[in-house]
């Protein structure tokens, strides 16, 4: 079973876990699991040596728990992980699949928003006909824009479409979006269907849930509005995700006005916050059980 769990180090103090995970790996330890650090900032330049010299030989199994890290450089560090006689539970794909909308979006289409995508490099528009193409996929009405991975919800201007028929205003919000993400802009533009939730000082309200080889480990309201409350059947989702095949992963959930519990977005777990007042104690041990 993967004992170890890989962590960032501290930019300042390389040879501690970065300070925002540090009373998680604590946990970790505490609950008789090892830890390992990996320099995340060496990674995302590309030294991937440097990035997993701390890491001993012969781990074995091991997670990873830290900042977002691109597919692209997660591979890098999955095969310099395998070199020193360890490897990542999580492997290239399946983060790819659960990191990307496009990877999860089919076993879920029933329970989040219709959307439509197309791949794209950083600081390209697609063009008009790309736009209405989407646009086809999709119902009539509001809509967002956001790329395989991030939207900019906090910049309405680059993100939502009050009319996604409307195609200069389309045109316009995408073209925003795609100049602001610049190199950060992750697979491609995608577009979806808006859908009105109910909101919690002016956020709308999110939970947060946790699966480990698809079962539910915890759940509870999402970093982002921690005094989000509810009690979603989840019954529908655990099937979908047990069929998408992931080892980690969270699911956030936002309640629509009309009652209707909905799936905002799919994330790796790896990469996923924990809010700071959250028990951490389910999600760790189901972990470190993991066969």
């Amino acid at each position: 079973m993967p004992s170890t769990i890989l962590y960032c180090s501290d930019t300042l103090r390389p040879r501690r876990v970065d300070t925002h995970f540090s009373a998680e790996a604590a946990q970790v330890g505490e609950l008789g699991g090892r830890i390992a650090l990996i320099d995340h900032d060496a990674l995302l330049s590309g030294d991937v040596a440097a990035a997993v010299a701390r890491v001993p030989e012969g781990l074995g199994p091991t997670w990873y728990r830290g900042w977002m890290i691109p597919p692209d450089r997660y591979e890098e560090l999955a095969a310099a992980v395998e070199r020193r006689g360890a490897h990542l539970v999580t492997t290239s794909a399946m983060y790819r699949g659960a990191h990307e909308l496009p990877g999860w979006y089919r076993e879920l289409s029933g329970l989040t928003p219709a959307s439509a995508w197309t791949p794209t490099p950083p600081g390209v528009v697609p063009s008009d006909r790309q736009l209405l193409d989407l646009v086809s996929a999709l119902p009539a009405g509001e809509g967002m824009v956001k790329d395989y991975v991030k939207s900019r919800k906090h910049e309405p201007d680059a993100c939502l479409i009050p009319d996604i028929s409307d195609v200069e205003q389309l045109r316009a919000v995408v073209s925003r979006f795609v100049e602001r993400q610049d190199t950060d802009l992750v697979g491609g533009i995608v577009l979806r269907h808006r859908e009105e939730f109910r909101t919690l000082d002016g956020r709308v309200a999110e939970l947060r849930t946790w699966w480990v080889d698809g079962e539910l480990a915890t759940s509870g309201p999402h970093p982002d509005t921690p005094g989000a409350t509810g009690d979603p059947d989840l019954g529908r989702l655990a099937e979908a995700v047990r069929r998408l095949d992931r080892r980690f992963v969270t699911v956030d959930l936002a309640q629509r006005v009309d009652g209707v519990w909905r799936v905002i977005e799919l994330g790796d777990g790896q990469v996923s916050d924990f809010p700071a007042e959250g028990d951490m104690t389910p999600l760790l041990s189901a972990l470190l059980a993991a066969p």
